[in-house]
């Protein structure tokens, strides 16, 4: 099957999440910039974290599915999956955010991120199988350092942060700092994709 109804499901569930957490930002009591900074100001800092990382999810869905050319149940699946994750970032985020940056839901988060990172490394693996030996996806990953790297510094990150929560949020921050330069191998790959069709 095509991979449009995918796509079309998987970028409303995204919409959802950020408009979710956006919600969950407390209005400032006052009209200063130090009542925005104080009533706003740490909640505003966790969102932006979470943001990032469902605009790097969704910016790397789109690009992985603009090589794929099918998918199959298993990948339908494996979005799911993904979704699933994803979904939970809202409440992990607010947890943190109310928690002032409590160990147990710093910890929470990182696992949050850990399983939505893992879910999206199966989801690669289902549409690259599903999309056959030849799957211009498989190609454009090549060795993909940066999706096995990542696992790595959560569960770091997670550690990190039974001890000092600060250094656990910096290691998130980092892989997605790590995230945000772009893949220029799969943004060839989906322009010869493209030029191909």
């Amino acid at each position: 099957m095509k991979t449009q109804r995918l796509e079309a499901f998987s970028d409303g569930v995204l919409a959802v999440i950020i408009t979710i957490m956006v919600l969950a930002l407390k209005i400032p009591e006052g009209h200063s910039l130090h009542d925005a900074v104080a009533t706003t100001g740490q909640s505003l800092l966790t969102y932006l974290l979470s943001f990032v990382y469902i605009g790097i999810y969704w910016n790397n869905h789109h690009h992985m599915f603009q090589l794929i050319r099918r998918v199959d149940g298993r990948t339908l699946w494996a979005n799911l999956h993904l979704l699933l994750w994803l979904s939970l970032v809202p409440f992990t985020t607010a947890w943190m955010d109310q928690s002032h940056f409590a160990r147990t839901p710093v910890m929470t988060y990182g696992v949050n991120l850990l399983a939505a990172g893992a879910a999206y490394l199966l989801l690669q693996y289902a549409a690259t199988s599903a999309d056959g030996a030849d799957s211009a996806l498989r190609h454009a990953l090549g060795s993909d350092a940066k999706g096995k790297l990542s696992p790595v510094l959560y569960v770091i990150g997670i550690a990190a942060a039974a001890i000092n929560v600060w250094i656990g949020l910096g290691l998130f921050t980092v892989v997605a700092i790590m995230w945000l330069v772009p893949d220029k191998r799969m943004e060839r790959f989906v322009a010869e994709n493209s030029a191909g069709e």
